[in-house]
């Protein structure tokens, strides 16, 4: 994809939408220095947080400023690839692994407050939070 992209989990989003100050800063310090982009299963999980319309037409105004990254065939592999690696071990669940694989296949770090759900995956790159 595009040198210096990074990749935003959904945790921090929330946290922008509540204006959790530390999130918001920490954002805005990323979109400073990378192109941001979400996992289209972020977007998803993100929609699922809308308890109405209005809410759901100011998610979809937000993230236009955001590279949203498809599910491929790539990204859907690496991700069963993580399930079958760190599902007994570690506890991955489905929407981590997506969004960990998405990471991994743009070769981007990934933003997340949730750190302990992904450090233990190989290659992964974890930008420091706060």
């Amino acid at each position: 994809m595009a040198d210096n992209l990074s990749v935003i989990d959904s945790d921090i989003l929330i946290d922008v939408g509540r204006k959790v100050k530390t999130a918001i800063e920490k954002l805005d310090e990323e979109r400073k220095a990378s192109i941001t982009a979400i996992s289209t299963v972020t977007q998803m999980e993100l929609i699922v947080g809308c308890r109405n319309k209005t809410e759901l037409k100011h998610l979809d105004k937000f993230l236009e400023d955001f590279e949203i990254i498809s599910l491929n065939y790539e990204i859907t592999q690496k991700a069963i690839e993580l399930l079958k690696e760190y599902k007994l071990s570690h506890g991955l669940l489905i929407a981590d692994s997506f969004i960990a694989a998405t990471a991994l296949n743009l070769d981007a770090p990934l933003l997340t407050k949730n750190q302990k759900d992904f450090k233990f995956i190989q290659g992964l790159k974890l930008l420091k939070y706060p």
